[in-house]
């Protein structure tokens, strides 16, 4: 996918309309058009970058600090209880636009909205060696 088949990068430029919550010279805040719960929203860096893979430092660091902000408002206005914060990477995480993108899905008790996996069993030697080896790569 490039910028110019990207739907968030016409959103981010004003090409295709949205309920804007918040919005800077860099990033953009709007509610989901298909919202698992009232008040779900989705924030964007302007500039394209197609996963968390891709992103900066400096612009992820940014984002994250502005999502507590609109994390807290939505809170503040929906009455959630919860709320989950999501951010898929490639296809086989359920990525569906392939433009960094992060979910805040406010939560309610009871209210239906499954975001689990089964859990699996680790072994702790394993998990030992796997984080050296990551730590190897930080």
């Amino acid at each position: 996918m490039t910028k110019d088949d990207c739907i968030f990068c016409k959103i981010a430029k004003g090409e295709i309309p949205s309920s804007t919550v918040y919005e800077t010279p860099d990033f953009k805040c709007f509610l989901d058009l298909a919202p698992a719960n009232k008040g779900h929203a989705l924030l964007i860096p302007k500039n394209h970058y197609s996963n968390v893979f891709d992103i900066d430092a400096d612009t992820a660091g940014r984002l994250f600090s502005l999502a507590t902000e609109i994390a807290r408002a939505i809170k503040e206005e929906t009455g959630c209880e919860g709320m989950n914060l999501v951010q898929n990477n490639g296809e086989c995480a359920g990525q569906t636009v392939h433009h960094f993108h992060l979910h805040f899905i406010p939560r309610f008790k009871d209210d239906g909205v499954g975001l689990g996996w089964p859990q699996g069993k680790a072994d702790p030697e394993e998990n030992n060696k796997l984080a050296e080896a990551i730590r190897k790569r930080i």
